[in-house]
């Protein structure tokens, strides 16, 4: 507040006596010091909500606020990040779009790709573990295991088991050679076609909610 603005909110009689060189026209001259550095933070307050204009420091104070916080869970307060600060910034800004699409291949997925700026995550559901499921951490990826699985313990539905693995899925092979019998259906009975696995878009290209 300036010193103006203090003066006009003292009864008349004070006001007469903060003139120039005065005693109480000092004691103004400081308030409107002390004020100074709490209006610039307030006049810029919006900086300290955004991800990308915040300091280093609050970064990690926002994931809260977008419940990414297991993302910097660490065994002391005063433990470094387990990811740069850039990261950090980008898992905030997505952070609506990873609470939309939580419990989600693409929500896990995505998060795992903001987090450590890798590509390639396989997420595996194999048929014979039912509610398992079986992630895949690209090589340029396998130094930051713990993050990952943090990620993915927290991204995952509850229900569901989970393991994480580096290295790429193992060959399954040449397809079977249908039966003879298999060739022709009998007649008068339908047929039903395999469903496979659904595609995962990426992240820019992100599939339509359910409804």
């Amino acid at each position: 507040m300036r010193r103006a603005a203090i003066e006009r909110l003292l009864p008349a009689a004070y006001q007469r006596a903060a003139g120039p060189g005065s005693v109480l026209g000092a004691l103004l001259d400081v308030m409107e010091a002390l004020h100074a550095p709490d209006e610039a933070v307030l006049a810029d307050v919006d900086a300290l909500f955004g991800p990308y204009r915040t300091p280093d420091g609050f970064v990690a104070y926002l994931t809260r606020w977008v419940a990414m916080d297991h993302v910097v869970a660490a065994p002391r307060a005063d433990a470094p990040l387990p990811l740069p600060a850039g990261r950090l910034r980008d898992l905030v800004a997505h952070g609506a779009l990873l609470a939309r699409w939580r419990g989600t291949p693409y929500g896990m997925r995505t998060a795992l790709e903001l987090a450590t700026g890798v590509t390639g995550f396989v997420l595996d559901e194999p048929p014979e573990r039912p509610f398992h499921l079986v992630v895949r951490v690209p090589p340029a990826a396998a130094d930051r295991l713990a993050l990952v699985t943090r990620i993915v313990e927290a991204e995952k539905p509850a229900a569901v088991t989970v393991e994480v693995v580096t290295g790429d899925p193992p060959d399954p092979g040449p397809p079977p050679t249908p039966e003879p019998d298999d060739a022709e259906p009998a007649a008068g009975v339908a047929t039903v076609r395999a469903v496979g696995r659904a595609h995962v878009p990426a992240p820019h290209d992100p599939p339509e909610e359910p409804s």
